[in-house]
């Protein structure tokens, strides 16, 4: 089945291919994996289908993990591989290096990755590891070496995400739980939203602050890490 093929699938799933790779020994993928796909959310139809799903209305803990995992599942399995995912662990797969190994996902001015198409809204539900070997395209170049304006760099409103500079999550979370910091909570970190490839994921208000909201409760309490 080619890479096509495949991303047909996926999207019928509301889920997209954000890249592939064929591992070497040092890249940590399952043993004997010929070809490593990364799964991420298809927007804008990403949020309504998991939203309908068994998962987000029986009120158990980690609804979108699970239908990750289920969905995701029952792809590899048509496939033939395996499914992998970030909250695997501990050891924890290392999806931040595979990302950067797809050729598709850059460091970004801020540190963070961002990727060809998603931009700094990328993310990963999964991966699907398969033992066969498929044709992959030449891998793009980084969308920032043509965005000359870099507007994620000024778009933090406090600061806490700066060119060059580590990301600042005490100052973030403060924001974020203070009156001014409602515009990041219902629709999302600005800087990421204020890169242009990110523009075309158009998700949705409710997904935007489902996924705030589970980034405040995680790091209640913490220091440093990233988001």
């Amino acid at each position: 089945m080619s890479l096509a093929a495949l991303a047909a699938e996926a999207r019928a799933q509301a889920l997209a291919l954000r890249g592939a790779f064929h591992p070497s020994p040092d890249d940590g993928a399952p043993e004997g994996t010929g070809t490593l796909l990364l799964i991420g959310p298809d927007e804008p139809q990403f949020w309504p289908a998991f939203h309908a799903s068994r998962e987000a209305q029986d009120g158990a803990p980690d609804p979108l993990d699970r239908w990750s995992k289920r969905v995701i599942g029952a792809l590899a399995s048509r496939w033939g591989g395996s499914a992998h995912f970030p909250s695997d662990g501990p050891p924890w797969p290392p999806f931040l290096l595979w990302a950067q190994r797809s050729g598709r996902a850059f460091p970004s001015p801020l540190g963070l990755l961002v990727h060809d198409t998603a931009g700094l809204l990328v993310s990963y539900r999964g991966a699907i590891a398969l033992p066969r070997h498929i044709d992959l395209p030449p891998a793009p170049e980084s969308p920032c070496r043509s965005c000359e304006a870099q507007p994620c760099t000024t778009a933090c409103p406090v600061g806490a995400l700066h060119a060059g500079e580590p990301y600042d999550v005490a100052t973030c979370q403060s924001f974020l739980r203070s009156d001014a910091g409602q515009d990041c909570r219902d629709n999302g970190c600005r800087a990421r939203r204020a890169c242009p490839r990110s523009q075309g994921m158009r998700r949705q208000s409710a997904q935007a602050a489902f996924h705030m909201a589970s980034f405040m409760k995680n790091w209640s309490g913490r220091e440093g890490g990233s988001a």
